[in-house]
This record gives structure tokens, C-alpha cells and sequence, in this order.
């Protein structure tokens, strides 16, 4: 069994039925997590007896790595084998003030969103709470030797569950996952810097309201529900309006008091001033939140195109007058495709999603009008 796979309660219970004491969870969870440990025989202050318990039965063992790149900006993305020939993507993101960690919740994808590149890798399978905390593990503990930290000092204090994947499509595993990242004897992250992001499920966000309330950044990326069915296919069966319900729910709960609404930006599709002031009469005294405008990396079987920068600018514009915060996300590591929407790893597509996202086409905004 992989010891990754376990919060500290887990953890507890595993040490418990062992015949150990429950304290013995809490020196385990912090060798692995705080020292990042793989060995029990560096755990010294563990009893010899309960190191030989470990070593016959557990292991602590992150997805093998396959790769890593390194952008000119000092983004850093590996690709992990996650076995069956299915490999996800993580990445670091350096800034002035913290280290966020981009993590991924499934060997592909199966919402299927039209700008995103994971979406059309199709989708495998969800990965194990280890394979998910795997990720933090090794990136943590390689970035503090890559960085030579002082020790006690920390290479990530940001996660972001924004990789491959839906987190909340993946829910059973997420959750102890979750409960790792927020742990003060692991990684210790504030519920402000651990953030869900999610293209609209709107019984598993009451959920995990209930469970492990963390920030909550939603795929939104249109103003209304026609355009938000070609784009994000989910809103068929969770519409506009009930996700925008599920949000304002959530909210008493929520470590922040907003929402995060995600928006790319997409040429000729869903970037106009009067789909911007579309989007302020939909939450505008309703949904306390933020827009972060993502600049759309394109790829070819998306057959969309990125917003100018001055239609961009103009979007923000109509949102800011609202007053409504909006920014514009940087695009960081685009040159090894590490950017937003750009992480596809290698997935063995269950749902053939290549060939039916080929025979679906985005209307652009020019066509709908003419067709009205």
C-alpha cells in the first residue's frame, strides 16, 4: 500500500490496526510529508518494531517521472507516468510572492470544454489520492533541493487543482488529498491557497462546501446558457443559473468571500463588450466575485483563435466600471506548453474524444447573428 494514499486520520486508523499508538501517525505523516521520507529507516524517532511493520507492507511512492522542462520564466512542468501508458502534467509556477503548484485530478479529461487541449486527449481514468498528492510530494521536495531552501522553508505555498482533469468528477480521491495539502504536519497550506476549480458540478460543490471548503474558481467562459453548451458541454445538464445558485451556497463556507469566475477569451466567440455587460447583470448583486480573464493558447484541433490584447483590455474594462475585480492572467511557460489549456500529458482515450469534438464547431458570434 502507498502511504500517499492517506490523510492523517487514514493514517491514524492504518497505525491503530498495526497495534501502534495513534501519535505514531502524526511522526509518520510529518517524515513523509514535512521531510519528504520515502525510506523508514530515516525515520528515527519511529519504534524499530513499527519500522519493520512499514517495510513489509507500505511503501511511499509518487508516479514515476518522466520528464521535466523548464521555461524561460521559470515555470517548471513534468510529466508523470501514472501506468497503462497514461501520463499526467503538473506544473510550477515561480512568482514575487508565493509558488503555486498546478495539480492534476484525472488521466485526461471526459467535461470535453472546446479550448481546452486535455479535453480533446480524451479521458482514462481518475487518479488515486497518492497520485494526486504524489504530485505536491516530489515537486515540493525537488524544488526545495533544485532552490537549496533554508530548512523549515517551503518551494510551494499555492495548489491550484487546475490540471488535468475535472477534481470534482473525481471526488473521493480529492478530498483526502485536500485534507494533506491543509495539514499543519504536512504541507500546512492556508484553505485561502488551495483552490477547487470546477466546470460547474453543482451537487458535488454543496458537497464539498459540507467536506473541505477551499477557494472556488469556476469554469464560466459565457455569458449565457447557448453559448456556454458549445463551449463547456456540462452545462447541459447544470445550466447557468444552477451553477450560479450552487456558487452563492457555497460562499458561507468558503475561506474567501467570492467566487473566482474563469473566462477565456476566445476571438470572435465570447469577447465583446455586450457579452461583458451580459456577464455583469448576471452576477451583479448576486455572486460576490472575481473574473480572471485567461488569454486562450491555441492549439489546432480547437479551431478557435486567441483574443487581441486590446479586445481583452476592452472586456476588463466593462467588468472594472461594474465593479466587478478582473485581471488578466499572465501567460507563463507557453514555450514548453505549460500555459493554461495547453496541458495534455498522454491519456489511452475511453471516450473517443477526438473524433467527437471533430464533428462539433464553435458558431462564431458573426454566424449566430446572421443565423438569428
Amino acid at each position: 500500500m502507498n502511504l500517499l494514499d492517506f490523510d492523517l486520520e487514514g493514517l491514524a486508523a492504518l497505525c491503530e490496526g498495526l497495534g501502534e499508538k495513534r501519535f505514531r501517525a502524526v511522526q509518520l505523516f510529518r517524515w513523509i510529508h514535512q521531510k519528504g521520507a520515502a525510506d523508514f529507516e530515516q525515520m528515527s524517532d519511529l519504534a524499530k518494531s513499527l519500522r519493520g511493520k512499514l517495510a513489509g507492507a507500505a511503501e511511499v511512492r509518487a508516479p514515476a517521472v518522466i520528464s521535466e522542462h523548464v521555461s524561460a520564466d521559470g515555470t517548471v512542468k513534468w510529466l508523470f507516468d501514472v501506468g497503462a501508458g497514461n501520463a499526467v502534467e503538473t506544473v510550477f509556477i515561480p512568482e514575487a510572492d508565493r509558488g503555486t503548484l498546478c495539480v492534476s485530478s484525472q488521466a485526461g479529461c471526459a467535461v470535453g470544454c472546446r479550448f481546452c487541449s486535455t479535453g480533446h486527449q480524451g479521458f482514462s481514468r481518475n487518479l488515486s489520492t497518492g497520485e494526486i498528492v504524489g504530485q505536491l510530494w516530489f515537486a515540493e521536495h525537488r524544488l526545495r533541493q533544485t532552490l537549496k531552501l533554508p530548512v523549515g522553508d517551503r518551494a510551494i505555498d499555492n495548489v491550484v487543482m487546475m490540471g488535468m482533469g475535472e477534481p470534482l468528477q473525481n471526488y473521493d480521491a480529492l478530498v483526502p488529498a485536500l485534507r494533506t495539502m491543509l495539514n499543519d504536519h504536512a504541507y500546512g497550506l492556508s484553505r485561502r491557497r488551495v483552490t477547487v476549480s470546477t466546470s460547474g458540478l453543482t451537487r458535488m460543490i454543496e458537497r464539498l462546501q459540507r467536506d473541505c471548503p477551499v477557494a472556488l474558481a469556476v469554469s464560466l467562459h459565457a455569458p449565457d446558457d447557448a453559448l456556454r453548451d458549445q463551449l463547456v458541454p456540462l452545462n447541459r445538464k447544470h445550466n447557468i443559473e444552477e451553477l450560479l445558485d450552487a456558487c452563492v451556497r457555497y460562499l458561507p463556507a468558503a475561506p474567501r468571500d467570492f467566487i473566482t469566475f474563469e473566462y477565456c477569451m476566445l476571438d470572435g466567440v465570447n469577447d465583446t463588450p455586450e457579452q461583458a455587460r451580459a456577464l455583469v447583470r448576471l452576477v451583479q448583486g448576486r455572486v460576490p466575485c472575481k473574473f480572471n480573464l485567461i488569454p486562450f493558447n491555441p492549439f489546432p484541433a480547437s479551431g478557435l483563435r486567441r483574443s487581441s490584447v486590446d479586445r481583452v483590455q476592452a472586456f476588463a474594462q466593462v467588468l472594472q466600471a461594474a465593479g466587478i475585480v478582473t485581471t488578466v492572467r499572465k501567460t507563463r511557460g507557453d514555450d514548453i506548453d505549460a500555459a493554461c489549456g495547453q496541458l495534455a500529458g498522454e491519456v489511452q482515450d475511453r471516450t473517443n474524444a477526438r473524433e467527437r469534438l471533430a464533428r462539433q464547431r464553435v458558431i462564431p458570434i458573426a454566424e449566430r447573428g446572421a443565423a438569428a
